[in-house]
């Protein structure tokens, strides 16, 4: 018999890379890629180049590819070449129907949106789940679903999780920042800003406002703006430059460790918040920070994937008998 299949399914680089290191302890098994799919109306629409805003295509997919290629990761869009025995994601907010039935790891990503009216309009009026990732893990369509933290396992029994699925394991990218101080960022003790691309995903934002409130935070100390990978980077630039001139921006590099070197770090919504509260460094948020401590993603030495490969063998190898998802689930609730 050949080896047991795992699809590990992508989506951001953050998504991505985590699926990268869950599979570096699955060698015994016939591990492949793919970047976020889903089908029918919604993947016409990215196959027309409309949803280049989102992880399902545009610079998410193509950063995904690339890291694929990079590292030499076995490919297969969308799962079609094979029948898998697992799936392990990052995302419950679409269920694409080659992998309904199987067996399903969920891994939570990092921080979730808010709970706002996006979110109550979707659970009260059955919107689709995809609206706001606030609704992850309340597909109920995976055997396991893999948290930050007690805090996090918490809040997702709250929305309705099924307790029994839910695993404390810790995430990767999140579960190690003290080793974020090994680098060579050739800046020190400044404050650091971790854009948002919310214009990019239509939502509101007063970036003029958001750079002012930045610059009166640093108070005359070096700032550094890190842009999210999805924003328009011309644009950000030179707002930046006209609303923060002496301030460093940077597209690409590793925020993680830029977040070790600063001092201060200044963002509205992103799980990058995580890193630089488990670093001690001063921290603005959105958030309520008093709600991200509880939250925040248990420090574990890096061994997160080793945990959630641990679980995939064994729901694989050792007659796990999850709790079964539900029987009358509607499918088109659970592509949308």
């Amino acid at each position: 018999m050949g080896k047991k299949k795992i699809l590990l399914i992508g989506g951001s680089l953050n998504q991505t890379s985590m699926m990268h290191k869950i599979s570096m302890h699955l060698n015994d098994y016939d591990c492949y890629f793919s970047a976020y799919y889903t089908h029918g109306f919604i993947d016409s629409l990215v196959q027309k180049g409309m949803l280049g805003f989102c992880i399902l295509g545009g610079n998410f997919k193509k950063s995904t590819e690339e890291y694929f290629k990079k590292h030499n990761l076995k490919m297969d869009y969308k799962g079609l070449n094979n029948d898998y025995d697992l799936v392990v994601t990052c995302s419950d907010l679409i269920i694409p129907p080659n992998i309904r039935g199987k067996k399903i790891i969920l891994v939570q990503e990092g921080m979730t949106d808010p709970e706002d009216l996006a979110y109550y309009i979707t659970k009260y009026l059955k919107f689709p789940r995809w609206i706001t990732t606030a609704n992850t893990g309340t597909s109920d369509a995976f055997d396991l679903f893999c948290v930050a933290s007690k805090g996090y396992k918490n809040l997702f029994i709250k929305k309705g999780v099924d307790e029994t699925k839910i695993r404390v394991t810790g995430i990767p990218n999140f579960d190690n920042a003290e080793s974020y101080y090994a680098n060579d960022f050739p800046h020190k003790n400044f404050v650091l800003v971790a854009t948002t691309d919310m214009r990019e995903t239509f939502k509101y934002e007063n970036r003029a406002k958001f750079i002012k409130h930045c610059v009166r935070i640093a108070d005359g100390k070096q700032l550094i703006f890190k842009l999210h990978p999805n924003e328009n980077f011309a644009r950000a630039r030179e707002e930046v430059a006209k609303y923060a001139p002496g301030a460093l921006v940077f597209s690409t590099g590793n925020i993680n460790e830029m977040i070790a070197n600063c001092d201060v770090l200044i963002t509205r919504f992103s799980s990058v918040v995580y890193v630089g509260m488990a670093l001690g460094k001063k921290v603005y948020s959105e958030f309520d920070l008093n709600e991200l401590e509880e939250l925040l993603p248990i420090q574990n030495g890096g061994t997160s994937a080793l945990n959630i490969a641990e679980l995939a063998i064994e729901l694989l190898e050792e007659n796990y008998n999850p709790v079964p998802i539900k029987e009358k689930v509607d499918e088109t609730e659970l592509v949308n």
